[in-house]
């Protein structure tokens, strides 16, 4: 497996000759958030055989990235989303979607599939009527993966996610603060620890950051890969961390 971030929660999982785009945000920016780590995504991101969509947030359903994706590939987005999307592109994206819920089990290609509660508010927001679940997935494969899109403990996470080998996991934010729904890098290590995986590769930390707010709590941007790394170490030292940096590939085995 090769796996490839692209910064926030974008990520290209390649398993099995079938190629995943998790969360796509493909430009430099979103909203008033700029990209300040990494140049955006090489044309090659967009190339996939589906989009995992994990929640309709703006960072995670990024509507302005959609024509830079495959115009072959499905997109996989919590129920409610079609909508969304239809109402910005219409019926030529919107058809493309396949909806889902926690719960809910698809193929892509070569690959089984599995949609994970993920506890996060899921409402699109600010000033939108969309909602929906917010969600996870994991890919069975060899090796297999959780990501986790957004999400805090839940009592029912090992047992929804768990066992897997790979954990794609947020450990930070875009922002200086860290609202609830989200895992910092202690709680992110404890996620990994239930769902026992033996790699970990730390996401949603270090590309985003509000217009204006460089010098406003810098703590929160980089350092949260490196912290993940620390308090997995402590937590479960025989898990192997790997935080890459934006556009950097890693290859993974089962």
């Amino acid at each position: 497996m090769r796996i490839t971030w692209w910064g926030h929660a974008t990520t290209t999982i390649e398993a099995d000759g079938t190629r995943l785009l998790t969360d796509p945000v493909l430009t430099s920016r979103i909203a008033h958030l700029r990209r300040r780590r990494g140049p955006a995504p090489t044309p090659e991101a967009g190339q996939c055989d589906a989009v995992l969509v994990s929640h309709m947030h703006a960072d995670h359903l990024h509507l302005t990235s959609l024509p830079l994706i495959a115009p072959e590939a499905a997109l996989v987005v919590p129920r409610g989303a079609a909508r969304l999307i239809h109402h910005d592109y219409g019926a030529a994206f919107s058809d493309r979607c396949v909806e889902v819920a926690p719960g809910h089990q698809i193929r892509i290609g070569s690959l089984d599939i599995t949609v994970i509660t993920a506890h996060h508010d899921g409402r699109r927001l600010p000033w939108s009527s969309y909602s929906g679940p917010a969600v996870g997935y994991r890919v069975d494969s060899a090796p297999s993966v959780w990501f986790a899109g957004d999400t805090d403990l839940y009592d029912d996470l090992a047992a929804e996610a768990g066992p897997v080998d790979l954990a794609l996991v947020p450990v930070g934010g875009w922002g200086p603060s860290l609202g609830p729904g989200h895992l910092n890098p202690s709680r992110a290590a404890e996620a990994v620890q239930r769902v026992g995986a033996s790699v970990a590769i730390p996401v949603h930390f270090g590309t985003f950051w509000p217009i204006g707010f460089e010098r406003v709590r810098p703590e929160l941007f980089l350092p949260p890969g490196e912290q993940f790394r620390v308090a997995m170490a402590e937590l479960d030292p025989a898990v192997e961390v790997d935080v890459l940096v934006p556009g950097e590939s890693t290859e993974v085995t089962g």
